[in-house]
């Protein structure tokens, strides 16, 4: 009877994207709540949803991803993409613990990172393959689900394995940034990593080439006042560069070929 009813319910989740726990109670009601309840925490668990008041939110709705195709970002705005990289990589020092975002930004900063003595952990499995060339680093990927359209790991497992591992500096990517929303991504479930990395890391550092400016996507994941630093290729709007005046926000311009 359980893995039928955990069909039942795997279907539900794939038919809306909210599935209450007076549905289910409803529909199976010889079963206590507590027993439901566990239901959601193992679906949650698989990443198929994220347990909520009242129910669960299925993962099918929620990493309906408004970003583009990973691969037609790949080779877009390549100059200032490694110049950003450039920047950035002579913040790292020899004997840190690093975080990696997953990203094409993140991939050129993997480029032109030394073979030397660090700690790397990394959401995006791509960044780890690329990493694993270098011979040096010790490289650590999370578990969880996998975003397709931005090659990123997150998710419970992501977030319960970063619980335990301590981070000097993180290399973020956002995928859009604007005065009224700050820092947004396009998935639920990266933005609550992505959060989770900022309150435990010493420096955090978002690198963000200029096509990002003025773009917002759903769910916003940190303030110019969150961030140490922000590296990107070209003025920030006024407003922006205001409030990161205000927080103490460092803004790095790397300029092509620099």
């Amino acid at each position: 009877m359980g893995n039928s009813r955990r069909e039942i319910i795997r279907e539900m989740l794939l038919e809306k994207p909210f599935v209450s726990l007076q549905e289910l109670t409803e529909r199976f009601p010889a079963l206590s709540s507590m027993t439901l309840r566990r239901d959601i925490e193992y679906f949650e668990e698989q990443g198929e949803c994220i347990k909520v008041r009242g129910g669960a939110r299925s993962m099918k709705f929620i990493t309906t991803s408004l970003e583009e195709s990973f691969n037609l970002r790949l080779h877009a705005n390549s100059a200032a993409k490694d110049s950003i990289a450039r920047k950035a990589v002579t913040l790292i020092e020899p004997g840190r613990s690093i975080f990696l975002d997953s990203g094409t930004t993140i991939l050129r900063l993997v480029n032109v990172i030394g073979d030397e003595r660090l700690t790397i952990t990394t959401s995006g499995p791509n960044v780890a393959l690329e990493l694993l060339k270098k011979n040096m680093p010790i490289v650590n990927i999370v578990g969880g689900m996998i975003n397709r359209d931005n090659i990123s790991v997150s998710g419970t497992q992501a977030i319960r394995y970063m619980e335990d591992i301590n981070i000097d500096i993180a290399f973020l990517t956002p995928s859009g940034l604007t005065v009224e929303n700050g820092f947004t991504c396009g998935n639920y479930s990266e933005c609550e990593f992505k959060r989770l990395i900022i309150e435990k890391a010493r420096k955090v550092v978002l690198l963000m080439d200029s096509s990002k400016i003025d773009k917002s996507l759903p769910y916003t994941f940190a303030g110019i006042g969150d961030v140490d630093a922000v590296i990107t290729n070209r003025e920030l709007p006024p407003e922006i560069t205001a409030q990161a005046k205000l927080s103490g926000t460092e803004i790095i311009i790397a300029k092509p070929g620099t």
